[in-house]
Formats: C-alpha cells, sequence, structure tokens
C-alpha cells in the first residue's frame, strides 16, 4: 500500500506541477508554479528547476501525509480482512451442518450469505473509494502547499519560470546542476512546515 500511493502520489505530483506551468507559460502572469534560487540581474539564471522525487524524498510534510495515508489504508484492509474471515467462518459453519437442515432453511441460510457476500463487495468498493479520494484530497494539499510556496519563492528570487524534474514524468531531460534549486527548496517548505506543526 505505501509504494502504490507514493508511487502515484509522486506520478500526480508530478503531473500537476507540469500543468501548472504549462498554463501559467500561457497566462503569463506573475502566478507561477513551482521553486527557485537566485536573485534577478545580469548574470543570474531566471529559469531554474525542481527535482520533484528529491523533493517529496525530504519534504517532512510529504512523508506525514504519506504516513497518514498508509495508516488509513492498513485500517481499512485490517477492517476489511476481519469482516472477510467472518464471513469466510459463517460459509464454512454453513458448509459443516447444510445436509443436516431442512431444504427451506438451507435456501434461506444460502440467500443470506449470498447478501452478506454482496454487502462485503460493496463495503470494499466503498472502502478502495474512499481511500482514493483522501488520497486526492491529500495530494490537492500537496500541490497547493508547494505551488503557493513556489509562486513567491520565484517572485523573489526573480525567476521568470520554474520547470519541475521527475525521472516518472521527465519535462526536463537535461539541466545544468547550477539550475537546480531543489535543496533550498526543501529546506524552505520544511521550515515553513515546522512553524505550521507548532
Amino acid at each position: 500500500m505505501k509504494t502504490t500511493a507514493s508511487t502515484l502520489t509522486k506520478f500526480t505530483l508530478g503531473i500537476l506541477i507540469a500543468g501548472s506551468i504549462a498554463a501559467c507559460n500561457q497566462n503569463k502572469t506573475a502566478d507561477k508554479p513551482v521553486a527557485a534560487t537566485a536573485a534577478p540581474g545580469a548574470n543570474k539564471e531566471t529559469i531554474v528547476y525542481v527535482n520533484s522525487d528529491s523533493l517529496l524524498n525530504k519534504y517532512d510534510y510529504f512523508k506525514d501525509m504519506s504516513k497518514r495515508l498508509e495508516d488509513k489504508g492498513k485500517s481499512a484492509q485490517g477492517d476489511l480482512a476481519a469482516k472477510g474471515q467472518a464471513f469466510q467462518r459463517e460459509v464454512a459453519e454453513y458448509q459443516k451442518n447444510a445436509a443436516t437442515l431442512p431444504a427451506d432453511q438451507r435456501q434461506a441460510t444460502e440467500q443470506r450469505l449470498q447478501r452478506k457476500q454482496q454487502e462485503l463487495q460493496g463495503y470494499q468498493q466503498n472502502a478502495t473509494a474512499q481511500f482514493q479520494n483522501d488520497q486526492a484530497a491529500e495530494n490537492a494539499k500537496l500541490y497547493d502547499k508547494i505551488a503557493d510556496f513556489t509562486k513567491g519563492y520565484a517572485k523573489e528570487k526573480g525567476y521568470k519560470l520554474v520547470l519541475t524534474y521527475s525521472k516518472a514524468n521527465p519535462t526536463v531531460l537535461y539541466g545544468d546542476a547550477s539550475l537546480d534549486v531543489t535543496s533550498d527548496v526543501v529546506k524552505r517548505l520544511n521550515e515553513a512546515y515546522a512553524k505550521d506543526k507548532k
């Protein structure tokens, strides 16, 4: 569950950041997506990039978010497993005693077990949908935190464009290391998150 949630979150974040960069290129307003470093000036770069893989691995908010999602997933799986085991015990009990039951009682028990199986399947589908909704909401919060931070950061540093790099979604195929502002972005995001937690 953790690997799936983490991979999905990284992939989703990469797509969201890439989409916002494209939107900003069309909009050409002061609102830009992800982060950057260097003050405006003749010798300063105005385009930088953030390695979203590194950012997510080092951003404390993302680590806490992943833990929350993992805990929710484990809880849902445990609950579902307990319900499934209880149902299996009921079925085994019925199969053990089926030969001694009258036909009408056998039919009623089979119908009841069939309804229970359908309820269990519905419960599983609802639990999956709820987890996906929770994950989408958490990803939206994560994106908003990073995007909001980056808008101010880019303006402060004088960057005109901030790109994102990820192996899963490589919108940047090559970037000189001097343009990589990931470390500064992570440091400042973690400082902001630490203040928010207090």
